[in-house]
């Protein structure tokens, strides 16, 4: 009995795996690969970011729009797994309600990948994939624009400044187009190394950064006096550990009235400190989430958040309804804080996950970062632990100090 020719054998392999069932299973492969790099990019550990590197590859290689959507979805809903038990707790609602905000707050994302995507190869869909990043890194887009792979640079570049952001930008449009067999093997091995010589950002003696575990029953809940006591205790501990310049978390100073600022004044007057600490300034219209430094000096507030959380803070449906309310937003404003002669990037909360703020802070010549946040609506989800690598990961990359302060 004679054999079947390879000829024989190829032709009918290639007759069972149709176009189709191939494309079907290049789709399927993307969407996989889309899934992980959300996932183990954004898992909160910084030395993670770089798999997040393989997004632009996985959606330039889906053999349809509809796969490079959900691809996109893929991508944006594994980075941000953690939002479902974040907001059903924020709202107090049930957890079906957080997951429409998973769904709803990857549309953005998910409309602008999909639209600019092409089918043609080589630089139209490099050019693409540019135009989809810029889009998804400044306003109005870059409201939601979380997940962003160029966060990755402080971790394969670190020190190398806006170089490093260049060069991380020019491996991400590489991913799109056959040389994406360059671009991963630099990647790995820049990541490897990295990883291997990691050390955390530097920090300035006698800058310190307090974390508490204040809990909070529901949304709009501010510090109560007996919270501020125990505040100002630890103050003045860390005050006791030679400490110059203190950061307190987001809302750490409840709502900045003028009684919240006697009571402060009065605590510190005695300590040659400078404190950092969240605030919210009530107006007509809405309100400021802000830092507001304390001193033996006086009081100021030393910067208006740019970008509160779209939709359970920043509200601007609420001004075109006459209705108002909701966190007002300072898209470009304030970038730098001069604090006890530093020129600070002040980065509250959200700004931590997007990209223009502190872009911007570090193009306007600011020496460190100051991070703080109010986590207690997070649960048991890795939202926190991803802030933390994100300001980590910007702070290795421009070569500057960072204080975080975080109510856990």
């Amino acid at each position: 009995m004679s054999r079947p020719s390879r000829r024989a054998v190829f032709s009918a392999w290639r007759e069972k795996c149709s176009p189709s069932s191939l494309k079907f299973a290049r789709g399927l492969f993307c969407v996989l690969g889309g899934i992980a790099t959300g996932t183990i990019g954004w898992s909160g550990n910084v030395l993670l970011l770089p798999a997040g590197m393989l997004f632009p590859a996985f959606w330039a290689y889906a053999p349809y729009r509809s796969v490079a959507a959900l691809v996109a979805a893929a991508h944006f809903l594994g980075a941000s797994r953690g939002l479902p038990q974040g907001a059903s707790i924020f709202f107090g609602s049930q957890y079906a309600i957080g997951i429409g905000f998973w769904f709803a707050a990857s549309l953005v994302f998910v409309a602008i990948y999909s639209t600019l995507w092409s089918g043609r190869s080589g630089w139209p869909r490099m050019l693409r994939y540019l135009i989809a990043s810029v889009l998804m890194s400044l306003p109005p887009f870059g409201i939601m624009g979380w997940a962003s792979p160029i966060t990755a640079a402080g971790v394969l570049f670190p020190g190398w400044s806006w170089f490093g952001l260049a060069a991380t930008a020019i491996l991400l449009l590489m991913m799109t187009t056959s040389l994406w067999r360059i671009a991963v093997p630099v990647v790995a091995g820049c990541a490897a190394w990295s990883a291997a010589v990691w050390t955390e950002p530097k920090v300035i003696k006698g800058w310190t950064g307090i974390n508490t575990t204040f809990r909070y029953e529901a949304a709009g809940q501010h510090a109560g006096y007996a919270q501020q006591l125990e505040t100002i205790a630890l103050v003045r501990k860390a005050a006791g550990h030679s400490a110059d310049v203190i950061a307190l978390p987001e809302s750490a100073l409840g709502l900045w009235t003028p009684t919240t600022e006697r009571l402060w004044t009065n605590a510190l007057s005695p300590l040659p400190v400078t404190v950092i600490g969240g605030a919210t300034i009530i107006h007509r219209d809405g309100y400021d989430t802000v830092m507001v430094e304390i001193s033996s000096k006086g009081t100021r507030t030393l910067y208006r958040e740019r970008m509160p959380v779209p939709v359970s803070m920043w509200q601007p449906w609420r001004r075109l309804t006459g209705e108002g309310g909701g966190a007002n937003a300072y898209f470009f404003d304030n970038p730098v804080a001069l604090v006890a002669g530093t020129r600070v990037a002040p980065l509250i909360c959200y700004e931590q996950l997007i990209i223009w703020p502190v872009l911007q802070s570090m193009a306007m010549g600011s020496e460190m970062i100051v991070a703080i946040s109010n986590g207690w609506w997070t649960g048991d989800s890795n939202i926190t632990d991803i802030q933390s690598a994100s300001v980590t990961a910007w702070a290795k990359l421009f070569d500057v100090p960072l204080v975080m302060a975080v109510n856990e």
